[in-house]
């Protein structure tokens, strides 16, 4: 039996592996061999994946952000498009990543209409759909779509896709994280010092928007509150140098740690994070966070004036309830002295920190039970059985 998932980012990378992992587990049980290739990165390779292109690397958030990629981006789709060609798997396994995954949808479904293809994890067209266009597309494209939220259920069903509410997979993720206890005591945090993670890049846009705001945040909380520590996951290793040179150069008290993402998250009393899957994670562990983002000003300009884009909000807790959760900075909010003021009031205000908790409580709810992956598994190889048997 063979499978091809596509997917990119960091992000990407981590709900790819969890579903290579999911699947080889139901292919053990099922007494089948499994044959997994695809586009990811090095942590669906270590659940067993093939990797035939290494796409962690290729993404962006905005306009003139993505030109860098374009070309990177067509390179990696006729690689896919190339393997499906002389290659062709049982099924093919779309993971968000709109545009790339457009492209390599778009071609299955002309040249290879047969071949099932399940997009799990839809790109979030049911938020700030541009273009109905996309949405059509991923309807089009798609034999089965399996959704992480309820909302994006709701929408695609709406718009004709044959949907599957598998829940969100960083609830089983969250299984294995450590608790609060456990992490201080693995970094060697102090009972007495105040932890703060700090998340400023996954991208390579957001080491120029975002990490300095952020870091300049945290060099005044740093002068205000003397038993600070901050921590920082790395995301990418290719960002090593620039983060350690940014720490130097804000005088930060920073560790700068990698593979150790979820110790680094449990253990922290506040958050200063990018938007994101990280924001979930943080949610899950009941940790205070600050999300913010920013983009180039010619695409802020374009997006607001000439495109009417705007999004009711940007964070994922915030999206599950469509309601503000955690303070969220967009663009000119996001300030260092913004962020300043909302940091201290979470680490300082218990009323504040204990409405950020109930709120996470509430958002639980919308996530679905343990078990996301092998469900989304399990619907994966039934389209593959069906398309096997037909």
């Amino acid at each position: 039996m063979k499978i091809f998932i596509s997917t990119g980012e960091v992000s990407g990378d981590l709900q790819g592996a969890l579903l290579v992992a999911a699947l080889k587990r139901h292919a053990v049980a099922a007494g089948l061999e499994l044959e997994i290739t695809g586009l990811g990165g090095p942590r669906m390779a270590e659940a067993g994946a093939t990797i035939l292109g290494d796409t962690v690397g290729i993404g962006s958030m905005g306009l003139i952000e993505s030109v860098p990629y374009i070309w990177p981006t067509i390179k990696v789709q006729q690689k896919a498009k190339q393997y499906l060609k002389n290659f062709r798997p049982d099924a093919v396994v779309l993971i968000d990543y709109l545009t790339p995954n457009l492209g390599i949808g778009s071609y299955i479904r002309r040249c290879l209409p047969d071949l099932p293809v399940v997009w799990y994890i839809a790109p979030q067209e049911w938020v700030w759909s541009i273009s109905p266009r996309n949405t059509d597309l991923i309807v089009n494209i798609c034999d089965q779509l399996l959704a992480i939220f309820p909302e994006e259920a709701c929408y695609y069903q709406k718009k004709g896709a044959q949907v599957s509410w598998v829940g969100h997979p960083l609830v089983d993720r969250m299984q294995s994280a450590p608790s609060r206890e456990v992490a201080r005591k693995t970094l060697g945090i102090g009972s007495e010092q105040v932890s703060i993670a700090l998340i400023p890049a996954s991208r390579h846009q957001e080491l120029k928007y975002l990490m300095p705001v952020i870091f300049e945040a945290a060099q005044i909380i740093q002068a205000k509150l003397p038993e600070v520590h901050f921590w920082i996951p790395l995301a990418n290793k290719a960002f090593r140098s620039k983060i350690e040179q940014a720490i130097e150069n804000y005088g930060l008290r920073a560790t700068l740690l990698e593979n150790q993402t979820l110790e680094i998250l449990a253990a922290a009393d506040l958050a200063i994070t990018k938007s994101g899957t990280v924001n979930l994670e943080l949610a899950l562990l009941d940790v205070p966070q600050v999300v913010l983002y920013r983009v180039s000003p010619i695409t802020a300009i374009i997006a607001r004036h000439v495109l009417k884009f705007s999004i009711p909000f940007m964070s994922p807790p915030n999206l599950v309830q469509m309601k503000p959760i955690v303070p969220e900075l967009l663009q000119d909010e996001a300030t260092a002295e913004n962020i300043v003021n909302h940091a201290l009031e979470l680490l300082q205000n218990a009323d504040r920190r204990q409405q950020t908790l109930a709120g996470y409580r509430e958002m639980r709810e919308s996530l679905g039970d343990v078990g996301v992956c092998d469900r989304a598994a399990a619907e994966i190889m039934k389209n593959v059985k069906l398309n096997t048997a037909s």
